[in-house]
């Protein structure tokens, strides 16, 4: 069963910047126009937003976020959010919640770059950064970040439950194939950091060019082949292989990364998660892609 939502609206979140920084009272609130699942924005002035967990499940984001962001900005070369302030429950509302500097900047899911190959090298680049800040301290992987960077195998019952709801749409046959060999490997070298949810909602592009990347409520240090699935759900065979040459990861973690595009879209177009009509159809075209290049 899902965690009961509260209701977050422009009000609630305008309550709650008077009530605990009465220095922001003065500035309007106004709802961000694309919400996004976890948390709900909202535009404070014109150059801060609040970000308010949408449900229990989410809660835990706020101090990762705070914990971390400041110490990953240091060491990657493009902008990620910057924490101003957190915010604890009040006016009804059960969470803390956090107050971000606005990044300036188009997510890749509203307006596309103009050049794809530049994208994409900018994207494994940022990767390949993130992978090789010291991670020694860094949060494991586990529930509160639906185990990003942690094993597959948390999966495995999930997916295959997917793939036996969708045996008349896909080949269920291939779908195990490539699962089960994202299952047969694992990260054997010390952990590394992933962002976790590397989407195209959450790269902004300034003139083309990768400007920033957000939403880092998934953060952790582990296996990085969950940070590969955009290869998938947004790269085609091309951008891929650009991708894959650039990031220089083994071929078992890229193997786990198709895996990761595999379960997420599966789980998806079965109906297992909740999902909007878009993100369903694009989780479509993922299934397809993933299942067109088994060979790849």
């Amino acid at each position: 069963m899902q965690d009961e939502q509260p209701t977050i609206d422009a009000a609630l979140a305008r309550r709650l910047v008077a009530e605990q920084f009465p220095h922001w009272a003065h500035l309007p609130v106004r709802a961000m126009p694309t919400q996004g699942w976890d948390n709900r924005s909202f535009l404070l002035g014109s150059g801060m937003v609040l970000r308010l967990p949408s449900a229990q499940a989410y809660a835990a984001q706020v101090p990762r976020e705070q914990r971390w962001l400041p110490y990953l900005r240091r060491h990657l070369p493009v902008e990620i959010p910057q924490p101003l302030a957190q915010g604890r429950p009040g006016c009804g509302y059960p969470f803390a919640w956090s107050v971000y500097r606005w990044i300036d900047g188009d997510t890749v899911a509203s307006r596309p770059p103009s050049d794809l190959h530049l994208f994409v090298t900018d994207l494994a680049r940022f990767l390949n950064a993130l992978r090789a800040v010291p991670a020694a301290d860094g949060p494991a992987a586990g529930e509160d970040n639906f185990h990003r960077g942690g094993a597959l195998g948390v999966y495995d019952a999930q997916a295959r439950e997917a793939f036996a709801v969708l045996r008349d749409r896909i080949d269920a046959e291939v779908a195990l194939r490539v699962w089960d060999a994202g299952l047969a490997s694992a990260w054997a070298q010390p952990p590394v950091w992933v962002h976790g949810d590397i989407a195209p909602g959450n790269l902004l592009v300034r003139a083309g060019r990768l400007a920033a990347v957000i939403d880092f409520g998934q953060l952790a240090v582990g296996d990085p082949a969950c940070d590969l699935a955009i290869a998938w759900s947004y790269l085609r065979a091309p951008q891929r292989e650009t991708f894959r040459a650039t990031l220089g990861l083994d071929a078992a973690t890229w193997q786990r990364g198709k895996a990761w595009a595999l379960w997420k879209a599966a789980i998806m177009t079965a109906g297992i998660a909740p999902t909007t009509q878009a993100e369903e159809q694009a989780s479509k075209r993922t299934l397809d892609e993933v299942l067109a290049t088994v060979a790849g």
